[in-house]
């Protein structure tokens, strides 16, 4: 099947398109109304299982609303490809590709958009940012948030908060990743088997967000809730304050929002 204008059209089908037509389809999109395109023929089989009645090609058609999601290398020739189908609205999740970059590639009359979900956009648990061209309208607004509201919570920003957004959330699943690895670490030196404590650690994390979900606001109070006087936990903050991994984490994301914006001066 041949996608038509009225077709979403994802450029990219690896984890983060995939991701976004799953989103999509949960949201109530009709397969039929979405296309993917993918230059692997591996990948293109693989999609084409994933992805009943999606139509699934090699090569950008017809379109007018369309989702990039390549490699910021490949950002200019696909902005040219779909503005050459006829695309007027593009969603570009390419890391690093600032919306005047996407402007310049795209041409006057395409209204851009940047997002940027962080990787949790495969189970549907992203936190995504979105930062628009000033040609957008609040329809261009609203179709970005409910796209991106198929893989987790969204947010609009300022392009100018996107690096410090990187920072925290884009980088933010690779630090609590480090904390679990560390923790299970821990565990198998305190005794525990491996998979015993992988699976403890993942349920630590897991219920302890999810206590943070219900009071977002209130972390240090869930924190001090935990903390008895002289209890086993005091004992153990303890060490953490010592060794300053409050500061270890600002520094952090400071480092990587800087990195960020490297790349996107690059």
């Amino acid at each position: 099947m041949v996608g038509s204008a009225s077709t979403l059209v994802v450029i990219g089908g690896g984890n983060m398109g995939a991701a976004l037509v799953h989103g999509v389809l949960r949201a109530g999109r009709s397969p039929s109304d979405v296309t993917i395109v993918e230059a692997s023929e591996t990948r293109r089989r693989e999609l084409v299982e994933t992805f009943r009645g999606v139509n699934v090609t090699d090569a950008v058609t017809a379109c007018r609303d369309v989702i990039i999601a390549v490699k910021p290398a490949d950002v200019a020739e696909v902005c040219a490809l779909a503005v050459a189908c006829g695309a007027t609205r593009i969603l570009s999740i390419a890391a690093g590709v600032r919306i005047a970059r996407l402007q310049q590639e795209s041409g006057a009359g395409v209204r851009v958009i940047r997002a940027m979900p962080n990787t949790p956009a495969v189970v549907g648990m992203a936190a995504t940012a979105i930062a628009v061209s000033s040609d957008c309208t609040d329809d261009d607004r609203a179709w970005a948030c409910e796209l991106m509201a198929g893989v987790g919570m969204v947010v609009e920003l300022d392009e100018s908060m996107l690096d410090a957004f990187t920072g925290l959330m884009g980088s933010g699943p690779a630090y609590v990743f480090y904390l679990a690895e560390s923790l299970q670490a821990a565990a198998v030196a305190e005794g525990f088997d491996s998979e015993s404590s992988a699976h403890l650690v993942a349920q630590l994390i897991a219920g302890s967000a999810a206590l943070l979900q219900r009071e977002p606001q209130h972390a240090r109070q869930l924190r001090e809730r935990v903390t008895s006087p002289n209890g086993t936990t005091a004992a153990g903050i303890a060490v953490l304050e010592a060794r300053h991994m409050h500061d270890a984490l600002l520094a952090a994301v400071r480092s990587a929002t800087a990195r960020s914006k490297e790349l996107g001066d690059a």
